[in-house]
């Protein structure tokens, strides 16, 4: 069982990564660095979009407008961490 958590915090680190990937490449989108019309842009993108977009959508609909800052990956990657740091322990010491 304990392996099996590890695997689930090593899932959690992989989106982690993800999500800092997708904010990347908004930005990069937003500022005109790379452009949309490459098809190899256009895939990653939407591979991104795909994977992280479900988890983002409702915790945008409950932040407040802040003026076109986006904040909710940095909230999803604070709650993977506690995840990671406080709940995936505890119950790995329940197990034991």
């Amino acid at each position: 069982m304990l392996e099996f958590l590890g695997f689930i915090s090593t899932l959690l680190t992989l989106y982690v990564y993800l999500l800092i990937a997708a904010a990347i490449l908004s930005w990069l989108i937003a500022f005109n660095v790379v452009n949309t019309r490459n098809q190899a842009v256009a895939m990653i993108g939407e591979f991104l979009y795909r994977i992280t977009e479900p988890v983002l959508r409702p915790i945008r609909r409950m932040m407040p407008d802040l003026g076109g800052i986006d904040i909710s990956p940095v909230i999803v990657i604070l709650i993977i961490f506690f995840i990671q740091s406080v709940i995936l322990p505890n119950i790995a010491r329940a197990l034991m």
